[in-house]
């Protein structure tokens, strides 16, 4: 991909390894949970009762309602030092440095889409944090929390992405980034608060489908992104090659590839993302278009 550099003020942070636990908040949603259902074959199938437990937070934290955080602990987290009393640095890695680079590409993107646009912010951690919806954990995956309007990300995801999940390449890894500032973009555009509440008055599977709607869009509004990013020299970010890596990653979390692949079998009323055709589907009608406006997943049959 052809992006520029971008230098990080105070809209990115690297907060580190810190506090676990679950805080209060508004619950965020992205591609964070979309590892819950395979925890059991990624921590083995021996699962103690802590690990039962885990699961069953997990659940609650993504899957009840949707949009719902566990409350509890308090507590806070200096940004800029982990528990071990040392100062993080944003984008000094290669995976965060593409991951700032990215982001960096949103604001341009949406700047001139959305009218009075708000930045997120992008924080990077290792195995385990806090946001301002809870604990911020590896095995969540990135995640968006509108509470702070702050994206999450371990780049350990990367590595999962291409060795657990065959979705490998730059543009894969674009695409996590761009789906999560999608949900911003349903956040700042009033999207989010209209699902909230009309899942608090759905059912199970109700409310279930309003999330699969919105992950859906977010993954349209990904397609935007690429479709409208250029770089300094005016070039288009996407290179060859990049759509077929993109199209990869959304085929290889769909939620029914994701059961299939725990040994689990497709059950419609639980999916929280929408299936492997229909996440395809939609991020390719967000880079064919690069209109936000075709993104109205809420109106759409899926």
């Amino acid at each position: 991909m052809r992006l520029d550099d971008y230098d990080p003020g105070d809209d990115i942070r690297d907060l580190g390894r810190g506090g676990g636990g679950f805080g209060g908040g508004g619950g965020g949603g992205g591609m964070g949970g979309l590892l819950i259902g395979l925890l059991p074959m990624l921590l083995g199938r021996k699962m103690g009762c802590g690990t039962l437990l885990l699961l069953g937070a997990l659940a609650f934290l993504f899957f009840g309602g949707g949009m719902n955080m566990l409350s509890g602990g308090g507590g806070s987290v200096d940004p800029q030092a982990d528990s071990r009393g040392g100062t993080n640095v944003a984008c000094d890695t290669a995976a965060e440095k593409f991951a700032c680079n990215v982001f960096g590409s949103t604001h341009q993107v949406w700047g001139d889409i959305v009218s009075g646009y708000q930045r997120p912010t992008l924080n990077f951690f290792t195995e385990s944090n806090r946001s301002g919806c809870g604990a911020a954990q590896a095995a969540m995956g990135p995640f968006y929390c509108p509470a702070d309007q702050g994206v999450y990300l371990d780049t350990a995801f990367f590595d999962e992405l291409a060795s657990r999940f065959g979705a490998a390449g730059d543009a894969a890894q674009a695409y996590v980034v761009a789906h999560e500032v999608g949900h911003h973009i349903q956040t700042i555009t009033g999207i989010s608060d209209k699902v909230r509440a009309a899942q608090q008055r759905a059912s199970q599977a109700e409310g279930n489908a309003y999330q699969v709607k919105m992950e859906l869009q977010a993954d349209c509004y990904a397609g935007v992104w690429a479709n409208r990013a250029r770089n300094s020299a005016g070039q288009p970010v996407m290179e060859a090659g990049d759509l077929e890596e993109a199209m990869t990653a959304a085929n290889a979390i769909g939620d029914d590839t994701l059961m299939r692949s725990a040994g689990q079998r497709p059950v419609p009323e639980s999916f929280t993302h929408g299936t492997s055709e229909q996440r395809k589907t939609w991020l390719r009608r967000g880079l064919q278009t690069g209109d936000p406006r075709q993104c109205d997943t809420f109106s759409a049959a899926l």
